[in-house]
């Protein structure tokens, strides 16, 4: 089906399917704050999936304490994919919070791009997103459907912050690497998302198939980065800078990352809008001709060593057992005991999620003169430190940058690429979503600069 035969304007604004699972209801109650708002472009809104009643239940408690406004509920099943079609007709944007999405996203993405309807979602699996692209970015820019997965804490704060680090390096300094440490914390215990835990195992399991499908790809473009390659590091590290213990974290993050700095260096100045003002034609290139690539990996941060070897126990147990179904079987059934207490199917209380937070430091390290850069064995002078922090990832911030996201694209469509399936930092960057973000109260901040001992 093409844009012709799509209803000349859909009934609904946004849709949010699978609003009744665990972040689903906390996005549905962060959209609602801003429905029928008159300088908001969300004027109508429905929820789907494949419980009614659940989905009720989901907007009273997103409404509460207020009584819930007469929203739509639309039944809808991913598994049945003309029920997906449908849905496709009768709004501009889909919000997807079906996880995991490599068990449920692909009828979804399929049928946004055949019907030219946007679609958003939080997922933080390299593999989907990479095989969509594969299979539907050609359709989609047909179509004019704008697919962009990883709009929560995966992997927006990773590529706004690469990105706001990037900027600080004034021209004619060079960054090299660019390191972010992810540090969650909180007054009570940290819970994880259940879907998170799943999709983890899961990605686990199916790591040969990524591989595979990334050896079936013509490779990309890479981008051309000042000086030698960076060293690798210890396995367990304590940068000063930040004074916390650090792991290696095998996330998303720095896919999505290599994703849009292979975007971009195959489109310098970005991606043109579909029908771009003059004005932000002229802030899309001011804002990409600042951006510095640079080589970039996300390590897991704890205030104490023991902090750390859990992650890593955590790791083994899912590296051990995930590879297998009895494995797999014994990683869902007890995911606290494996989990050492960090995932639990019934997920946080109310109590754990307001006490929650992160930060997230950006360590980038490269060359006050990137002219005088010769490729031999020089060592970076400069280190420049930036930092994010926010509320808690999973449930508070996921659903801020999804909703926010969301909004931008309802506003400003015409200033945002036609269609296809991208990572959110080449869509997003040249937006306001950093300073809507900050007014939601995530910060950004530049903690250091310094030249670095020769």
């Amino acid at each position: 089906m093409d844009h012709q035969s799509q209803s000349p304007s859909p009934p609904y604004d946004l849709v949010i399917l699978g609003a009744s699972g665990f972040t689903g209801k906390y996005v549905v109650r962060e959209a609602l704050k801003f429905l029928n708002i008159p300088s908001c472009p969300l004027k109508s809104l429905a929820l789907a999936g494949r419980n009614p009643t659940k989905l009720t239940q989901a907007l009273n408690w997103a409404s509460h304490p207020s009584t819930s406004p007469p929203i739509p509920i639309l039944k809808a099943d991913t598994t049945d994919p003309s029920s997906i079609r449908h849905l496709c007709t009768q709004t501009k944007l889909i919000l997807n919070c079906v996880g995991p999405f490599r068990l449920y996203g692909e009828p979804v993405v399929a049928a946004c791009a055949q019907s030219g309807c946007d679609y958003l979602d939080i997922c933080g699996e390299p593999e989907f997103m990479e095989r969509m692209e594969m299979k539907f970015h050609e359709n989609a820019m047909e179509t004019g459907s704008l697919v962009v997965s990883a709009c929560g804490f995966d992997s927006v704060p990773a590529e706004l912050g690469w990105m706001f680090n990037s900027r600080q390096w004034v021209s004619p300094a060079v960054p090299n690497q660019i390191e972010a440490y992810l540090s969650l914390e909180s007054e009570k215990r940290i819970v994880g998302n259940f879907g998170t835990y799943e999709s983890a195992i899961l990605g686990v399991s199916n790591a040969e198939k990524l591989q595979e499908l990334r050896r079936s790809r013509p490779k990309r473009a890479k981008p051309v980065i000042p000086g030698p390659f960076p060293p690798k590091g210890p396995p367990i590290e304590h940068p000063k800078e930040i004074d916390l213990w650090a792991v290696k974290l095998p996330s998303a993050d720095s896919i999505v990352v290599r994703r849009t700095l292979a975007t971009l260096t195959e489109n310098p100045q970005g991606l043109p809008g579909v029908n771009e003002s003059a004005e932000h034609i002229k802030k899309r290139e001011a804002f990409w001709s600042m951006m510095k690539p640079a080589h970039f990996g996300v390590k897991l941060a704890s205030k104490t060593l023991s902090g750390v070897i859990r992650f890593i126990t955590v790791g083994v147990f899912m590296g051990l057992l995930g590879g297998n179904a009895i494995g797999r079987w014994l990683l869902f059934k007890f995911p606290s005991f494996f989990s050492l207490g960090w995932f639990t199917k019934k997920g946080p209380s109310e109590d754990e999620v307001r006490s929650a937070t992160f930060k997230m430091w950006f360590v980038g390290r490269g060359f006050s003169d990137g002219n005088q850069v010769s490729q031999a064995n020089m060592k970076p002078d400069m280190e420049i430190v930036t930092r994010l922090m926010g509320p808690e990832i999973g449930y508070l911030t996921t659903p801020i940058i999804l909703v926010q996201c969301a909004l931008i694209l309802l506003s400003e469509r015409d200033n945002l690429p036609k269609g296809g399936v991208f990572p959110p930092g080449i869509v997003f960057g040249p937006t306001d979503l950093q300073e809507r973000l900050q007014q939601k109260g995530i910060s950004f901040d530049v903690i250091s600069k310094k030249a670095l001992p020769a």
